[in-house]
């Protein structure tokens, strides 16, 4: 009976071991589990950031390509009226020449979307430039450069409008001002009829006919001395 005893009691102690030894190894294996999937979290969300990054310099680079096609096309528009094309399409081949004369290769896609860009009319209802129809917040916020500069701190991609400005117009050298223009203070004539300017300390000149011509030098008291 004794030695049934010890039996059973080495026998409960090995199982006891057992399920501990089990135990720490099921804990073991989930730690290395977790620890695996926080590096594939880590290592998605900057797989992830690149991906935009990347995404976020094409679409400026294509963005700069749509707003200098439709420049070249405002530009090479007949005449003083200058005009935008009617539709995007226009930029792949210019209607109005008599040729094949192409301002864009082809229709790029918004990068952001893998849609069509947003078409922005402008004052003549033709278009005058793109945008993205992303409302995703973008990672670049300053840094631009000179001819982005407007996005900075722009709160979503559709707010990064690619629009062509027309150049000022240009005063041909040597133009008469209007007539009856005001003429500068500086190194201008009197007006014809206007008296001459007259330095301070001294006394106006009497005119021809004045109210002073004729009229005799106030008495002084020593006219009739004798010298």
């Amino acid at each position: 009976m004794v030695k049934r005893t010890r039996a059973w009691l080495r026998q409960a102690g090995f199982r006891q071991v057992g399920f501990r030894q089990v135990g720490f190894t099921y804990l073991t294996v989930m730690f290395i589990i977790a620890i695996l999937l926080g590096g594939l979290a880590i290592v998605g969300e900057t797989w992830e950031t690149s991906a935009r990054r990347e995404k976020e310099a094409e679409l400026l680079f294509i963005g700069n390509q749509y707003r200098r096609a439709i420049g070249l096309y405002y530009l090479a528009t007949p005449g003083p009226n200058k005009m935008y094309p009617r539709q995007i399409e226009d930029l792949l081949k210019d209607p109005r020449q008599p040729g094949t004369m192409r301002h864009l290769r082809k229709l790029f896609p918004d990068p952001m979307t893998g849609k069509e860009f947003v078409v922005i009319k402008g004052a003549d209802g033709g278009v005058q430039g793109v945008a993205s129809s992303s409302e995703l917040a973008p990672l670049k916020v300053a840094n631009f450069r000179v001819r982005d500069a407007i996005f900075e701190g722009a709160q979503k991609y559709s707010e990064w409008k690619f629009i062509h400005t027309p150049p000022p117009a240009v005063v041909a050298p040597g133009a008469k001002p209007a007539a009856g223009a005001a003429s500068g203070p500086a190194g201008t004539a009197p007006a014809s009829g206007a008296a001459p300017a007259q330095a301070p300390g001294t006394s106006a000149p009497n005119p021809p006919g004045g109210p002073m011509q004729g009229a005799k030098p106030p008495a002084t008291g020593l006219e009739g001395t004798n010298h």
